[in-house]
């Protein structure tokens, strides 16, 4: 078995991952939604006292795991300083306590993996991931052969729904309660303009339309939120899907993805849906409770590595807080 740890934002999470049948054997997660939510936003330095917090908390369910371990895989990439460094610290501990390998998990590559949950993977796909950090999209051939073709060149798309949010006063995180307001109200009330829509570029920006909306939030009663809300997830949407059938006119596409915590936002879920008819290509997504950062993709991941015996070393085995993919 596999223990994988998860810190990489405002999750503490920690899971058990059968290496032979790839069965999740324990999965616990514990939320700072709450904690955050009256800052508006996640506080670097508070969640990562959190984590310290809760991660001891987690492992101690797992006491009877531990001599089935094999290997303790961690998410070292991409996250939060302060945070990140909780889960390795722990990771590390864990390795020379056990005498086991360590794996440091990308954790971007940890939502691709999210697909494939207590499944068999199946490459090769075409992926959009949207969160609160990242905006991208990639060409995913195998574990090893992952190339980004297109991202965000400023807010991601998670994000410009926490932002819309916050200015609402809605609360944290953003994207269900946007969501949320949005139902059953007038999508094209607020005629934002779509991002880069004259541009060529394949990549994608929300900061334009985050400052749009915030002069309609300034100039509107509370009454209007609904209609801001809807006509703000219509045109951020919108925004995805005219680049994607761009690129689709020269990379038809086959099987598709939408991975990460913002594609559980069921409007953009139906869109691409829409989108991909015309191609007949078969859209794979991840289930609801595993959208989110979660420690289950983590120990998927770290399974198909240990298989190719893809291990660190306490030292070399570092924090990095930004992407490389």
């Amino acid at each position: 078995m596999i223990l994988s740890i998860e810190s990489s934002c405002d999750d503490s999470a920690i899971a058990i991952t059968e290496i032979a049948t790839k069965k999740l054997l324990f999965h616990k997660k514990i939320s700072q939604e709450l904690e955050h939510s009256v800052y508006g936003g996640v506080v670097p330095e508070l969640a990562a006292r959190l984590h310290a917090e809760a991660l001891p908390r987690i492992l101690e369910e797992c006491a009877p795991y531990f001599q089935d371990l094999k290997a303790v895989a961690v998410t070292s990439s991409p996250g939060l300083a302060v945070t990140l460094i909780e889960g390795v610290t722990m990771a590390k501990a864990i390795a020379v306590a056990l005498k086991i390998p360590l794996i440091g998990v990308n954790h971007l590559i940890g939502h691709i993996y999210s697909l494939f949950i207590e499944k068999e993977v199946a490459f090769p796909l075409t992926v959009l991931l949207v969160s609160g950090g990242h905006t991208q999209v990639m060409e995913v051939k195998n574990l090893h052969d992952i190339k980004t073709v297109a991202k965000s060149m400023d807010d991601s798309f998670g994000e410009s729904f926490d932002k819309v949010a916050k200015m609402m006063d809605l609360g944290y995180p953003g994207g269900p309660l946007i969501q949320e307001l949005a139902k059953g109200a007038q999508r094209k009330r607020y005629n934002f303009t779509i991002p880069l829509l004259h541009s060529s570029k394949f990549a994608f920006s929300y900061s334009g339309l985050k400052n749009a909306v915030r002069l309609a939030v300034a100039e509107s009663d509370t009454e209007d939120y609904k209609d801001i809300a809807a006509s703000f997830e219509h045109i951020a949407t919108t925004h995805l899907t005219q680049k994607l059938k761009k690129y689709f006119k020269e990379v038809p596409p086959q099987t598709f993805a939408i991975v990460g915590g913002a594609s559980a936002n069921l409007y953009l879920r139906e869109q691409i849906e829409e989108l991909l008819k015309p191609y007949k290509a078969k859209l794979l997504l991840s289930e609801l409770h595993y959208c989110s950062d979660n420690a289950a993709m983590i120990g998927r991941v770290a399974v198909a590595m240990y298989e190719e015996r893809m291990f660190s070393t306490l030292e070399s085995l570092k924090i990095t807080p930004r992407s490389n993919i």
